[in-house]
């Protein structure tokens, strides 16, 4: 692999009306880029990068042209207020910082003291911006919660999504009302004592990336397809830095207390040094107190082993939980037996504050066919199995009251074709799981899905609350005991004692 540059890739400011545009385009004869109605050729470096400086101002729009004739967005666009299908948009984000409000520097994030909070910006607020989490602010911090989680923000086809099919990955979604609206997003979450974090999505590219397609060859059939098809081939210097540049943009312009790396298992790479090892590398050169955290699969150690991130993800405890509960042995589940034994070898773990764990998430219960949450008595168990543990505990929206809107899977794509796959896709991903009919999947495209996962906000839970403040009064070490035939785990905690009956799903602190 070429030794990677940090070369800024996209459009820069320089000042007295001059902006630099650089891309990675290989595949191309010719590059230029249109700003407004003019055209400007660019100048081919090494590694298959084209760049110039030319006339240009924050606000004015561009796109790039390949061959003379065709027209794409830039792939390291930081704004497409028109979309996937408009142009991208000069940002100046060192206005952040200036005018009418300045960034408030970050909380300081510690592992031992870390209390993440998921949520989905379109589904979080009746709003469904970044204006509409403010808000809720202050009730979270006081709750405990010490972070935010935003789920991906980047600009994805349609106005409504989860966010994991990004085409854009560091432009903030329009909808949700672009990059300005998150930086004061940040910043009042920064002014009201909570950190944030952001998840990134850096292991597939979404449906529809044609534009991409044309600048340069960003995928590969070395390593097979990634569960969601064609994998990112980062021995290619652009499509290394393109990622690597991005995490970078949202610690150092944005900054953001934190990045959330969605499953990493799907990324490849044969380099010298891994991809996600030099992007923690940078990171931590860029913001040196920002966290790293990978979405892993069970038992690969490796984010925290071999590449330098800070925590992880790990899902065996939910899974146990969720079983021992529900006695579902579909999918993912099928290696759990139910058992307390499985559960307390979970809470045995060492270093827990490296470990992310969680009652539920956006993935356990949106990847469900109907979108559905565990009912209030087996959630409270769960609940306060996770916030007593030792391990980094992560709340998902709503769940701190006992929400009980679903959150369900919700698409918006714009391509007729896309959409159809998708629909038909969520039905054949279901039709061998129990209990359910393929009718009974809602339909993805369909704004009443999006609609019926909007939260209705009540008061936290008093157990909640609770747990969550002896969360900060006892020390980390945890006695397991547990009792197979009567159901029930007992776990100590200092002078603190959960005890949860299984049996009976009841809850007792003392």
């Amino acid at each position: 692999m070429p030794i990677a540059t940090t070369a800024p890739l996209g459009a820069r400011l320089l000042g007295s009306g001059l902006a630099e545009f650089r891309v990675w385009a290989p595949l191309a004869r010719s590059v230029g880029v249109r700003v407004g109605e003019h055209a400007h050729a660019l100048v081919e470096e090494e590694d298959g990068c084209w760049a110039a400086e030319v006339p240009a101002s924050a606000g004015d729009d561009y796109r790039f042209v390949l061959d003379g004739r065709d027209e794409w967005p830039d792939p390291c666009s930081r704004w497409q207020p028109q979309g996937v299908r408009g142009p991208s948009r000069l940002l100046d984000t060192a206005t952040f910082g200036s005018g009418s409000f300045e960034l408030a520097p970050g909380p300081g994030l510690e592992l031992d003291e870390l209390v993440i909070y998921e949520l989905h910006v379109g589904t979080f607020s009746r709003e469904g911006t970044f204006g509409g989490v403010v808000p809720r602010l202050a009730e979270l911090r006081e709750l405990g919660v010490t972070a935010l989680e935003l789920m991906p923000v980047a600009t994805f086809p349609g106005r409504r999504g989860w966010g994991y099919d990004g085409l854009y990955p560091s432009a903030p979604h329009p909808a949700y009302g672009g990059p300005a609206e998150l930086a004061r997003l940040v910043d009042a979450a920064h002014r009201a004592g909570l950190g944030v974090l952001l998840d990134v999505v850096y292991n597939h590219i979404g449906p529809g990336n044609e534009a991409l397609r044309g600048f340069g060859p960003y995928f590969t059939s070395r390593f097979g397809e990634s569960p969601w098809g064609e994998a990112l081939d980062y021995g290619e210097r652009g499509v290394r830095e393109r990622a690597i540049q991005d995490a970078e943009l949202w610690v150092r312009d944005y900054r953001f207390d934190g990045l959330r790396l969605d499953a990493v298992h799907a990324i490849e790479d044969d380099s010298p040094e891994h991809v996600l090892a030099e992007l923690a590398r940078r990171i931590h050169s860029a913001a040196p107190r920002a966290l790293v955290i990978s979405e892993m699969g069970l038992d690969d150690l490796r984010p925290l082993r071999d590449w330098g991130h800070d925590a992880m993800w790990l899902d065996s405890l939910h899974h146990a939980l969720h079983v021992a509960l529900t006695g579902e042995r579909d999918g993912y589940y099928a290696s759990f037996d139910g058992s307390l034994a499985a559960i307390a070898r979970e809470l045995s773990r060492p270093d827990g504050s490296r470990f992310v764990v969680c009652a539920q998430n956006h993935d356990q219960v949106g990847n469900r066919a109907t979108g559905d949450r565990l009912p209030t008595a087996k959630l409270r168990l769960a609940q306060a199995v996770v916030l007593f543990s030792p391990f980094t505990p992560l709340l998902f929206q709503g769940e701190e009251y006992g929400e009980t809107a679903p959150f369900q899977f919700f698409t918006d794509h714009i391509d007729p074709s896309i959409a159809a796959a998708t629909r038909d896709g969520r039905r054949r991903e279901f039709a061998h799981f129990t209990g359910f009919s393929v009718f009974d999947v809602p339909d993805p495209q369909a704004l009443e899905t999006f609609e019926r996962s909007k939260l209705a906000p009540r008061p936290a839970d008093g157990l909640v609350a609770r747990l969550l403040q002896l969360r900060r009064e006892l020390p980390r070490r945890l006695e397991v005991r547990f009792d197979e035939h009567t159901r029930t785990l007992e776990l100590r905690r200092g002078n603190a004692t959960l005890c949860a009956d299984f049996a009976n799903e009841t809850v007792e602190l003392t």
